[in-house]
């Protein structure tokens, strides 16, 4: 049960499924959003982290849905324009704010408290704007020239496997607005045991691809360690919007490694 309890909080931050409703415990400058259940305690939800590519596997599962009925009847590109809508949807942009925030944050920051401020103001710069134009056209170009019969579990094994960079970065390095966040509370280093689940969970989509598109792993997992060591030297750790920008960037390399690699395959 406690692992059931832990899944369902995850499942009502990190998605907008009915039945949640929002809460104004503040975390960041975002609200929790909590399931009308009294059983849910909110201060667990950094250990529900651990949930993440579980929850990349609904998540997924929905957009590579929505791509399949879509391409029935509309061009390949318009099915991935609305399989990423479902994806925004059903998420309320969480990871894609958290990629905006870094974006303007760390293009107009100077110093760490120059982009800890920025980053928790609630407008968008034109860092963040051009950031999430220019990631949204990577997806949409690389997932238009796939094949449309893998696009529904390439979309599915993004979703997953981009969802471990998070807590790959929470297990190295620590939160970097220190005591005096109202969030500081809400950080959570996962264990060993907790971080090999989590992967294999992550990796488990991958196995309904062929086996050339394993290799796409290498570049996710490099760009997960390069972002970590970019935050820790700026702002020495991470913040909320760090872990939803390394979900980002780790699933468009996902797209950008797996592209490259159907051409061998």
């Amino acid at each position: 049960m406690p692992h059931l309890k832990l899944f369902l909080l995850a499942l009502s931050f990190y998605t907008r499924l009915p039945g949640m409703v929002e809460v104004s415990q503040a975390v960041g400058n975002r609200c929790d959003r909590l399931p009308h259940s009294q059983t849910l305690d909110y201060k667990q939800l950094p250990q529900a982290a651990v949930y993440l590519p579980l929850i990349g596997w609904l998540v997924g599962g929905s957009c590579a849905l929505v791509f399949y009925l879509a391409d029935l009847l509309w061009p390949q590109t318009t099915a991935v324009i609305l399989a990423l809508i479902a994806g925004i949807l059903l998420t309320g942009a969480l990871h894609e704010d958290g990629f905006a925030d870094v974006c303007d944050g760390f293009g107009g920051g100077i110093n760490k408290q120059r982009i800890l401020e920025i980053m928790k103001d609630s407008h968008i710069g034109v860092y963040g704007l051009l950031g999430l134009l220019l990631m949204l056209l990577l997806k949409i170009s690389l997932l238009a020239a796939m094949p449309a019969s893998a696009v529904p579990l390439v979309l599915l094994a993004g979703h997953s496997i981009s969802r471990l960079s998070p807590l790959l970065l929470m297990q190295r390095y620590t939160y970097a607005r220190g005591n005096d966040s109202k969030a500081s509370g809400a950080v959570y280093q996962p264990d060993c045991q907790e971080l090999a689940v989590a992967t294999a969970i992550a990796l488990l989509p991958l196995a309904l691809l062929p086996v050339l598109s394993a290799l796409a792993i290498v570049p996710v997992l490099l760009a997960t360690i390069l972002l970590g060591r970019y935050f820790c030297r700026r702002i020495d750790g991470y913040t909320g919007d760090c872990l939803g920008a390394s979900q980002q960037v780790a699933e468009t390399i996902f797209y950008l490694s797996v592209s490259a690699l159907w051409i061998f395959i």
